[in-house]
This record gives C-alpha cells, sequence and structure tokens, in this order.
C-alpha cells in the first residue's frame, strides 16, 4: 500500500457538453496551490463520440440501459487518459494519490421531479484499470442537500484568485458560462450565466460540419439581429435567481430553432447572434456584481470575437486570461478536479451554500479504491 507522503501528485479528469474529448492534469500541491505539472486531452474515438451525441440528442432523460451501454466504455476511455497522461510524464502511478473525476455530464436536473445530475465514467473501473484511488461522482451529495450539483469551479476560484481588494470575477467559458464572484474577504458565490459555446459549436456543426468556429472568425463575418437575440434572452431561464445551473438538456439546437422561427437570416448571421446571446447574457451577470476585473479560462479564451463582445459590453473591466494568476486557463476545470480529490481523501466538506444552495457544507465525492487497496 502506497504512503500518502510517498504520493504527491494528483490528476484530474474531466470531459466538458462539448464531449470532444478528456482533458487530464497532473497536479501536485505546494502549501494547497496546486502546480500543473502536465496535460493532456485525449479525443474521444469517433464512434463514442457519436454514441454520446445521440445519447444526448433526443433532448430527454437517457433510459438507465441507454447509459448502461455506454457507461463502461467512457469509464474505459477515462482510464486510458489517466494512462497516457503518466506515460507521457516522468511520474509512475504509485507516485499519485488519487485521481478525481467529473466524468462525461449526459444529463442535469437538479429541481426536476427527480433531481439529478447523470456522469459516466465510474470511479470504480477507471480506479481498477489505473490502479490509482479514484473520487467520483462529485455532484450527488451536493444534490441530496437540496443543492444544484452544479458550478464546483467557484470552490478553486476562490481558494486560487481571491483577490486583495475589491471584488474578482472568474469567467469560465466552457460549453455552459459560469461565473464566480470573489470578495477580498474570500467569500464567494457563482452560478451558471447560460449557453457559452455549447449553441456555437452546435451550429457550425450543423451549417458547417466543422467542430467549432475557430477564432470566432465565422460569427464575426455576420451581423448579429436584433430581434432574435431579444427573443432569445426573453427566455425566463435568464432571469431566473441564483442558484442555478443548465447544460445542453436545455440551450440546445432544438432550443434556438424554437425562436428562429421563420426568420430569414443567413447561417452566420445565426452565429453571430449566438455568440451576441453569450456575451449578453455574461455580461448581465458579471456587471452587478461590481467587479474590478475579469478573469477567464475555459475554451472560450481562444475566440477573440467572443472577448471583444463581452469586452464591449462591460467597458470598464480588465478582462484577462488566468494566466496572469498562474494558471493555464485550458485546465482549470481538470486541475479542480484533482483539487477536490484532495479535498475529499482530507475530509474536508465543501460550503456551496452560496454557489449551489445546498443547506450545510458537504463532502463531495464518492471514493473508489483499486483491488490492491481495498
Amino acid at each position: 500500500m502506497r504512503a500518502v507522503n510517498e504520493a504527491p501528485f494528483y490528476i484530474g479528469l474531466i470531459s466538458g457538453t462539448s464531449r470532444d474529448g478528456v482533458d487530464a492534469a497532473l497536479v501536485r500541491f505546494e502549501q494547497s496551490r496546486p502546480l500543473l505539472q502536465a496535460s493532456l486531452c485525449l479525443p474521444y474515438p469517433d464512434q463514442l463520440a457519436r454514441q454520446l451525441s445521440d445519447l444526448l440528442s433526443c433532448g430527454r432523460r437517457p433510459s438507465d440501459s441507454a447509459l448502461a451501454k455506454l457507461d463502461a466504455t467512457v469509464s474505459r476511455h477515462f482510464a486510458d487518459t489517466a494512462d497516457q497522461l503518466l506515460a507521457g510524464s516522468a511520474v509512475t502511478a504509485a507516485s499519485v494519490r488519487a485521481i478525481g473525476s467529473h466524468g462525461q455530464t449526459v444529463w442535469h436536473e437538479p429541481q426536476g421531479p427527480r433531481p439529478e445530475s447523470i456522469q459516466l465514467g465510474d470511479p470504480a473501473v477507471i480506479a481498477e484499470r489505473t490502479g490509482i484511488t479514484t473520487v467520483g461522482d462529485f455532484r450527488r451529495a451536493d444534490i441530496e442537500m437540496g443543492g444544484q450539483g452544479a458550478p464546483l469551479a467557484p470552490l478553486l476560484h476562490a481558494a486560487l484568485f481571491r483577490p486583495a481588494t475589491g471584488c474578482r470575477v472568474v469567467l469560465n467559458l466552457g460549453g455552459i458560462a459560469n461565473i464566480s464572484v470573489i470578495d477580498a474577504d474570500g467569500s464567494v458565490r457563482g452560478f451558471d450565466t447560460g449557453p457559452a459555446n455549447c449553441l456555437l459549436d452546435a451550429w457550425v456543426q450543423t451549417q458547417q460540419g466543422r467542430p467549432f468556429d475557430r477564432a470566432g472568425a465565422w460569427a464575426a463575418s455576420g451581423q448579429s439581429d436584433p430581434g432574435l437575440l431579444r427573443d432569445l434572452l426573453q427566455d425566463p431561464w435568464f432571469a431566473r435567481a441564483a442558484p442555478k445551473s443548465t447544460g445542453i438538456e436545455y440551450f440546445n439546437l432544438g432550443w434556438l430553432r424554437k425562436a428562429l422561427n421563420d426568420r430569414q437570416l443567413t447561417d452566420c448571421d445565426v452565429q453571430a447572434t449566438l455568440a451576441e446571446l453569450t456575451a449578453a447574457s455574461v455580461a448581465a451577470a458579471v456587471e452587478p456584481a461590481g467587479a474590478e476585473e475579469v478573469l477567464i479560462c475555459g475554451g472560450g479564451v481562444h475566440n477573440p470575437d467572443l472577448i471583444s463582445r463581452l469586452q464591449r459590453r462591460l467597458p470598464g473591466l480588465s478582462i484577462r486570461s488566468t494566466s496572469r494568476l498562474g494558471l493555464n486557463p485550458d485546465w482549470v476545470e481538470a486541475v479542480l478536479f484533482a483539487w477536490l480529490a484532495r479535498e475529499r481523501l482530507a475530509g474536508r466538506p465543501q460550503d456551496t451554500r452560496s454557489i449551489t444552495g445546498a443547506h450545510a457544507p458537504v463532502l463531495l465525492g464518492t471514493i473508489a479504491n483499486p483491488p490492491a487497496l481495498e
């Protein structure tokens, strides 16, 4: 059995709403601050990517049989990602204390008649295949405590990006956008603001067969349509008070097409409007916080068109990448789950009351040990 002091590394694994693959971060901690040692994104094989897309395209909760059918395949891919991450580094599995795995979200309905958030990627399978203790299923305990189960990123943001004075916002532009509002006293509140890249990616995939709009160039070539933007922003979800979270179960092409109706718009004008939707909904959430700066992470940091739209709507704010404070914006979420695994093994409850709306602090995640450690 590995001694804790002989295993100074942690691995974080996550696949987001883009479902393009699994992001992995190898992390060690120095005085509780995570230091990124290596990183990797292992794309899903084409067949698995199609199966995941088919699972979610119906717009309703997948059946238990459909979930079970894919879970083993997704679990193996997550384990393979961890193995490949280590193979490309000088670190052995014996030096890794734990893996924190978010899994692949395939359904998120924390306020439905049966509150739940479903992630594929069984931590027990990952632990068995890698030989490394794995912490997963991070959302369940929060939902059972009356919370949304998401977003969880504000917990790490508060630990790493607390401002010396005033207020700072950390904005994650993944498939869905979420913000963390962090005050100098260390208090944090956070919530999802709506779509970031999910609709942009879905529209360009449908219309042009490309996985994403590189640098936002296609959106930049179009003109945002004021009428469509107004109708999209009138969706009651945007006016809902926090805590709130969402996903592609809600913000998908079916949702968009209802608003498009019979409008005669060019495809690139629709793309431009979707980019403006992201900018407008994020800005509406950020502005009341009274922040002095916004730090951005997630894939949207590489979209200069989207960033410029944000800057126009938030003219008084400094908008910069989290790299300014020493953490690569592409790997913040993967680092989050390495950090959460460390927190769980240390037995530290997380106070998500001002983020997810949970009734009390809660231990996040379940622990799966490999057979050799059981």
